[in-house]
This record gives structure tokens, C-alpha cells and sequence, in this order.
């Protein structure tokens, strides 16, 4: 029966997680192989490194704030997480609606700081990513994802940055940050 519950458990995990990368897929169709690494690094290991400086994260908030272009329609949080944990605010619908950019920068370097993510948990979501290309609900050749994963994992999981057609496209600006550590107020 404990068998039972914990495949219960680990299918519901794997559909959420799976509607997380389909949202992205449907709302980004330009994402590249890079940019759904990224997404997936970010979802299991949230910010790719600590923060020794919350000062030089704010100045680099605020500039990024104050030359914001217009980009897609896109929800102010975004979890990219199956337990919703781990999430996306988008700088763009945040500072629209008022948000606090001293309490964005604080959620993202106590996420920087605090949060651990595992490399099991990369892996286990990028799984979760072949199955939906085997399932042909990607856009990905399935051979094309576990070659970039083997290239990564020999690399020691580094973080990725956008691919140029995304920024292009998109016009990405977020933070990544832990649900518990963000409190949503205006500045």
C-alpha cells in the first residue's frame, strides 16, 4: 500500500510539474534547449549562486527596473516548482502593481542564501521534461534533451543564461525566489 501512495504521490508531482513546463512552452514558444534547462535549473535549484552583497543586488534591481521595456503578457508570480515553492516574479506586472522592490531583493537573496536545492531534483524534473517529449508535448527531440543533460551533468550543473532568440523574443526580468520568503507589498 506505501507503494501505492508514494507513485500516487510522485504522478501527481510529475503532472503538476509537467502543466508548469507546458504553460512556459504554450507561453515562450520561441524557448530554446537553454532556456528550458534554465527554467528547470531554476524550478529545482532556484538561484544559481549565494549572495555575499544585498546592496549590489538592489542597485542591479533598480537598474534593471528603471530600463524595462515592454515585453508579453505575463503573470506577476509564476511557479516554476511542482509544490510551488520556488518562483518566478516578474519585474514587469511586480512594479505595475505596486510591489516593494526592498522586499523582492530580500526574498531573493534570503532564496540565494537559504534555499537548497538538490541535483535531484534537477534531475528528476528534467525526467519529467523527456517524458513530455516522448509524449510529443515539448518541442524537443528526446535523443536532443538527454544529450544536453549528459553535457550539463558532465559540466557539474551549471547555471544557464537565456538564448538570445528568448531575451530577443521575451525580454525576460524576473527574480527567482521561495514562496516563503516573498511578501507581496507596495513600496
Amino acid at each position: 500500500m506505501a507503494s501505492r501512495n508514494s507513485d500516487t504521490l510522485f504522478n501527481k508531482k510529475e503532472d503538476t510539474y509537467r502543466q508548469i513546463l507546458a504553460v512556459h512552452v504554450k507561453r515562450y514558444p520561441r524557448l530554446e534547449i537553454h532556456d528550458l534547462y534554465k527554467l528547470v535549473y531554476q524550478g529545482a535549484m532556484a538561484s544559481e549562486h549565494a549572495v555575499s552583497d544585498p546592496t549590489q543586488t538592489r542597485s542591479r534591481l533598480d537598474r534593471e527596473v528603471e530600463n524595462l521595456i515592454e515585453g508579453p503578457v505575463e503573470p506577476m508570480i509564476d511557479p516554476i516548482s511542482e509544490d510551488g515553492q520556488i518562483l518566478r516574479v516578474n519585474l514587469r506586472p511586480y512594479v505595475i502593481n505596486g510591489g516593494s522592490l526592498s522586499s523582492l531583493n530580500e526574498a531573493f537573496v534570503r532564496t540565494a542564501n537559504e534555499h537548497k536545492g538538490t541535483v535531484d531534483e534537477l534531475e528528476r524534473y528534467w525526467t519529467f521534461a523527456i517524458s513530455m517529449a516522448q509524449d510529443s508535448e515539448l518541442g524537443f527531440q528526446v535523443k536532443v534533451l538527454l544529450d544536453f543533460f549528459k553535457e550539463m551533468r558532465a559540466q557539474g550543473f551549471p547555471a544557464a543564461h537565456h538564448s538570445e532568440a528568448y531575451k530577443k523574443a521575451y525580454k525576460p526580468a524576473y527574480r527567482v525566489v521561495a514562496h516563503e520568503f516573498l511578501v507581496i507589498g507596495r513600496s
